[in-house]
């Protein structure tokens, strides 16, 4: 069974930092794409970070400048560096991975649980 789980979420005042981890776990094979979804009350699902299997990455425009998405190939991590945090910044925060485990043929994707990211004014 393939999981992922988030952790470093927590309270942090405007203009402060966060470190987000996504730790996998189970019979992975290969991973195709890993990123970060936030998700405020009454709000879409946003994409915040990506990053593919060859190391491109992207990031939404309101996170340019200030985020930084990282992997850890060795321990299948992802991480997401937070500097300068806003209030606008606050939601619940999603691990995401497209991957292949050794029992499955195709690439499927996977969510993690969610880990809860509030910033104060």
């Amino acid at each position: 069974q393939v999981q992922l789980v988030e952790s470093g979420g927590g309270l942090v005042q405007a203009g402060g930092s966060l470190r987000l981890s996504c730790a996998t776990s189970g019979s992975i094979f290969s991973i195709n794409a890993m990123g970060w979804f936030r998700q405020a009350p009454g709000k879409q699902r946003e994409l915040v970070a990506g990053i593919t299997s060859g190391g491109s990455t992207n990031y939404a425009d309101s996170v340019k400048g200030r985020f930084t998405i990282s992997r850890d190939n060795a321990k299948n991590t992802l991480y997401l560096q937070m500097n300068s945090l806003k209030p606008e910044d606050t939601g619940v925060y999603y691990c995401h991975a497209v991957l292949k485990n050794k029992l499955v043929a195709v690439p499927e994707p996977y969510w993690g649980q969610g880990t809860q990211v509030t910033v104060s004014s």
